[in-house]
């Protein structure tokens, strides 16, 4: 009887690994340096889960990931998740790396961050010349991107700075940078309800006439949970509110 029951305890856990390996398969950590820069930059790069026929002729879309400030680039699966099962190639970006000055504590940010942020443009803008050539049948054109807090800030920015380069942007909780307003940038932000955003980050009622931006405030959620290990509902909602806003185009 033991003999039994252990065989089938093994026979189980290799069913269970060989599931997870299958579902996991196409996700790929990675290191790629700007030698520019003697710069590593830890990625995870997600293939569309929902058999894309993706092509140089016919491209996938792809979506930047971009973390908040202390937290994991792998941690924000909900979104990455929404993506790939709407075609997109994903690429979860670590911005921070421990030799990196800390995030400035000084205000204005707009001025003593934008170090920060700008170097997280700089890393997005060679990812996307470093990987365009590496993934063909992927549209590195016309982005989408990601960002919670800090990441969120970079998204925007990157935004600002090239325009004609992205298509949408998808923020959580960001607080420091203006959202571009650009009528050709489709714009989702959520937003949680336990800090403001800094003057002029969000659209007034009357700008919000104008752009394509859609500003969505979650009740009793907190900045800081706004990532995979966040409370379940709210991880729940995050993922709801991303799905609906990709499936509106």
């Amino acid at each position: 009887m033991q003999k039994a029951l252990k065989k089938l305890f093994m026979l189980s856990a290799l069913t269970l690994t060989t599931s997870i390996i299958s579902t996991t398969s196409y996700a790929t950590d990675d290191v790629i340096t700007d030698k520019s820069r003697n710069r590593t930059i830890p990625i995870n790069i997600t293939l569309p889960s929902n058999n894309a026929k993706c092509t140089e002729q016919a491209k996938c879309p792809v979506a930047f990931i971009n973390a908040g400030y202390g937290i994991s680039h792998n941690k924000y699966t909900f979104a990455s998740d929404a993506f790939n099962q709407r075609g997109y190639l994903t690429v979860a970006v670590a911005h921070e790396l421990k030799t990196d000055p800390y995030l400035n504590r000084e205000q204005p940010y707009l001025t003593t961050r934008m170090e920060n942020w700008h170097r997280g443009v700089v890393t997005l803008k060679f990812l996307v010349n470093e990987l365009s050539s590496k993934y063909p049948a992927y549209d590195f054109t016309k982005l989408a991107l990601f960002g919670h807090s800090n990441g969120g800030d970079i998204s925007v920015l990157y935004g600002s700075i090239y325009p004609n380069e992205v298509s949408t942007i998808i923020t959580i909780d960001h607080r420091r940078m203006l959202i571009p307003r650009n009528k050709k940038i489709r714009v989702f932000t959520l937003r949680g309800s336990d800090y403001p955003a800094d003057a002029n980050v969000l659209l007034n009622d009357s700008e919000l006439d104008k752009f394509p931006v859609t500003q969505t405030l979650i009740e009793k959620s907190r900045h800081n949970d706004m990532y995979d290990g966040g409370p379940k509902w709210l991880v729940d909602r995050m993922s709801k509110e991303v799905k609906e806003f990709l499936d509106s185009k």
